[in-house]
């Protein structure tokens, strides 16, 4: 990784849930120490309102966020490139680092589903920025 500040990518296929958590969550406890994208290879046209809703309880809004295509751009761009469910649709760069985060996908749950989802992606997020900072999330 450059000395810059570390670039993650989010991705998921629409960009509408699991993604779009991540980014919130990663925003929310990095703050300006890393750069946030994030993108889908089918995106939805306005993000899950129950991820919405399921941020808002822990006092993270992503109401203002749409989801994005994924371009090739934003994978070259990105020092980490964290995928959810968008299996061969996610171009390979040699150098990247790739994660897959099998998590289930919050699209047509009720909160009750969608909250485990969203504490198992704040985890994951916290070893994230651990990883990438040095400095506990």
């Amino acid at each position: 990784m450059s000395s810059e500040k570390p670039s993650v990518l989010f991705v998921c296929v629409h960009n509408a849930g699991r993604s779009q958590m991540a980014a919130g969550f990663l925003r929310h406890l990095a703050g300006d120490r890393v750069q946030v994208l994030s993108a889908g290879s089918i995106p939805g046209d306005r993000v899950n309102p129950v991820a919405v809703e399921a941020m808002k309880e822990v006092g993270i809004d992503i109401a203002d966020q749409t989801p994005k295509v994924l371009t090739t751009e934003a994978v070259h761009a990105s020092d980490v490139v964290i995928t959810m469910g968008c299996g061969d649709a996610c171009p390979i760069f040699p150098g990247k680092r790739y994660l897959d985060w099998a998590l289930d996908d919050p699209a047509g749950q009720g909160i009750e589903a969608v909250r485990p989802i969203r504490d198992e992606i704040e985890k994951r997020i916290k070893v994230l920025i651990s990883e990438l900072t040095g400095e506990e999330g």
